[in-house]
């Protein structure tokens, strides 16, 4: 049983000095083996070994082999090469974190992580070089080192990783990757180790029971490409989903060519079949292997090009930036890298989905494009399949959802962090428009990275941005963007001006208002004729519908049908949305008129109205102390009579002060310029040069 282990860290930890301790059989890439890495002293290509192991017993216990091939994917560690770990990332099953015990945690060490973390079920971390401390302080410096190192991995489902101190080359950090065999062995001369038996027992207790099936089309992730002479082209990858035989036709999508299978070796050993999670040696003839260094091959129209689709994403903790609608991504799917316009949506009704299915099985999207029309359902199975080998999307925590295009969704300008004042890694829906197009199965695990971030050095720092699954074909991205119901939502508030005729409703012996008139809402010069029709909620969520205009001042006249308590002076709000893609930019509203409720209509006294007043004057003085709360009793009015009217005549009479309402009676004349003295039975609040009326 093949099982594939990545071997992940900072430049210049060890890893490939680890790897070369542990390797007993090297692949053609394998410890540096290019002129460019050992002339520039690091690691610049994956690389492949292996080492055998008698099968762990939790593993027999679900797999019939006596044997563990365990293959080691040496991935470099130079941010500037982030794109190839990022490759490598996703052909493994689980992942040897390599942390240099002395430096400690270094920049590329995050990012790493986060590639663990996207697509590995399990963690090693192996404390490396801790040789370079003393015998007398060994332990105790160890001890500081896995200290710090658990307190970076205590946010991480990784908390409780194992970590092993270890020394994969006493003495030096190249010395164990140098003097390989040309035959691909490991040289004779044994570097000194520290603690290595102790790192391949974890890792032989440690190892998740790999995902293994023959079922699904082939799909073999391409790493290396070479020709043989006399055989024809070799192409060594991982097979990522399904199996091939001997004599098998494959497709090679970037090319639109079909070759077929001429043989196969794993490891120097002939096969005449592969599966899921092998690394082979694919031979095939009459191909130019300058055509292709990496890609994918597959079963005949397995993998369909795709120029955009729709993607599940979430953000990446560590990234420190905002993610911006509209802004360029380096989109890595497998061994693809590839720039993308990237759009984001659909946070806040996620988020409702997931709560609202929290105790319901997630949908499986395959079984149900499948039971949908012969022709979309075999296109859509044969776009589904994965780009990674580990954990694929589910290992990131990325749910199985369809999307719907019917579905209404709040535009968003980013990436939201916080949702109604609570911060989280919220799921999102995004349209990943491929600058390139790439060829890849739906359902594949997506990476979204900053790569041109200038790299801070820090060991905080990650220029991974954000991981997705891909949900949604997308054949022509700038039209199906418009098919998005994004929106904005819009509200205005107006008030009850005036209340309809008072009904009593039969089910309820409520008095309700049937018709009422509002005001505030619109202006005077608004053209009504495209609200009317529009609905109207009240405070208590009653829902009318604007009937007309009324009058010339931008007053309009509602009618419930269910009837309403609103009174003089409640709010009446008008909502409603304006979708993006919209070119009309019309008003539409999701709300519906409750039925009709049957009442009956109530008489109504009519409250006498005052007549106009006799005459009308002004308080001119204010008499005598004010009373404890400030009124006074007696108020001198003038403007009320003429001098020559004999105001004893009058004594009696209603005087009212509009103002505040308050009225007295006429107790006397004051003087002779038809001035009057007022008593105000319940105390004025009245100053002196408020209106005064004459009422009889």
């Amino acid at each position: 049983l093949n099982v594939n282990v990545g071997i992940l860290g900072h430049v210049d930890s060890g890893k490939t000095s680890l790897v070369k301790t542990l390797s007993t059989l090297l692949s053609t890439a394998a410890l540096d083996k290019s002129k460019q890495s050992r002339q520039r002293g690091m690691t610049l290509d994956l690389g492949f070994s292996c080492f055998y192991l008698d099968m762990p017993p939790h593993l027999a216990e679900k797999f019939s082999q006596k044997k563990l091939q365990v293959t080691l994917v040496d991935c470099p560690g130079h941010s500037s090469l982030i794109r190839t770990i990022i490759g490598g990332a996703q052909i493994i099953d689980m992942v040897v974190l390599v942390v240099d015990a002395f430096k400690g945690w270094q920049a590329q060490t995050t990012e790493c992580l986060v590639l663990a973390e996207l697509t590995s079920p399990r963690l090693i971390v192996a404390l490396n070089k801790i040789d370079i401390f003393t015998a007398e302080e060994r332990e105790e410096k160890l001890e500081q080192a896995k200290r710090k190192v658990r307190a970076r991995l205590a946010s991480t489902r990784f908390a409780n990783a194992p970590l092993v101190g270890v020394s994969a080359c006493v003495g030096g950090e190249k010395v164990a990757a140098i003097g390989t065999t040309e035959g691909g062995s490991t040289a004779t001369q044994q570097q000194e180790t520290y603690n290595m038996n102790a790192l391949v027992e974890t890792l032989r207790q440690e190892l998740p029971p790999p995902k293994r099936t023959d079922s699904g089309l082939f799909y073999f992730s391409i790493d290396h490409c070479f020709p043989i002479r006399g055989q024809g082209t070799v192409l060594t990858g991982t097979v990522l989903n399904g199996k091939v035989s001997v004599n098998s036709m494959i497709e090679f999508p970037t090319l639109g060519l079909e070759r077929k299978v001429k043989s196969m070796q794993m490891f120097r050993r002939k096969v005449q079949t592969i599966r899921q999670g092998d690394r082979a040696g694919i031979c095939v003839s009459n191909f130019d292997s300058k055509l292709l260094e990496r890609g994918v091959a597959a079963a005949p129209g397995a993998v369909q090009l795709l120029k955009g689709a729709i993607a599940l994403v979430r953000k990446v903790p560590y990234f420190p930036g905002k993610l911006v609608g509209g802004s360029k991504f380096h989109i890595s799917v497998g061994h693809s890298t590839v720039m993308a316009t990237v759009t984001f949506w659909g946070a806040r009704e996620l988020l409702k989905q997931m709560k609202t299915n929290a105790s319901a099985k997630e949908k499986d999207v395959t079984q149900q494009s499948s039971g949908k029309s012969n022709n979309s359902g075999k296109q859509k199975e044969s776009l589904r399949g994965h780009s990674s080998l580990g954990g694929e999307a589910d290992m990131a925590g990325l749910p199985r959802l369809e999307f719907e295009f019917n579905q209404d969704f709040i535009q968003q300008d980013e990436l939201l962090e916080s949702i109604d004042g609570t911060s989280d890694l919220y799921l999102h829906w995004a349209m990943l428009e491929f600058h390139t197009p790439v060829f890849c199965p739906l359902d594949s695990l997506v990476i979204g990275s900053r790569l041109d971030a200038v790299d801070s050095g820090s060991s905080s720092s990650c220029r991974l941005a954000f991981s997705g699954r891909l949900v949604e074909k997308l054949s022509d991205p700038p039209r199906d963007a418009t098919r998005l119901r994004l929106y904005t939502p819009k509200e205005r508030q107006g008030v009850v001006s005036r209340l309809g005729d008072p009904h009593r409703r039969e089910d309820d012996g409520k008095v309700v208002r049937y018709e009422v008139f509002g005001s505030d809402l619109f202006k005077a010069e608004t053209n009504m004729k495209p609200f009317v029709g529009m609905k109207l909620i009240t405070t208590k969520g009653e829902i009318g519908e604007i009937k007309s205009s009324f009058g010339t001042s931008g007053k309009f006249r509602v009618v419930f049908p269910g009837g309403t308590e609103a009174r003089e002076g409640d709010a009446l709000i008008l909502k409603f949305k304006r979708y993006a893609h919209d070119p009309l930019k019309a008003m539409h509203q999701d709300l519906e008129l409750p039925k009709a409720r049957m009442a009956t209509r109530m008489e109504v006294t009519k409250k006498k109205r005052d007549k106009k007043p006799l005459a009308t004057g002004e308080i001119v003085t204010l008499k005598g102390e004010p009373t404890e709360a400030g009124k006074y009793e007696m108020a001198i009015v003038a403007g009320l009579f003429t001098p020559e009217v004999n105001i004893r005549d009058k004594v009696g009479s209603r005087v009212r002060i509009p103002s505040t309402q308050e009225e007295g009676k006429i107790a006397g004349p004051f003087g002779k310029a038809g001035k009057c003295k007022v008593s105000f039975e319940n105390g004025l609040t009245a100053q002196v040069g408020a209106k005064a009326e004459l009422l009889s």
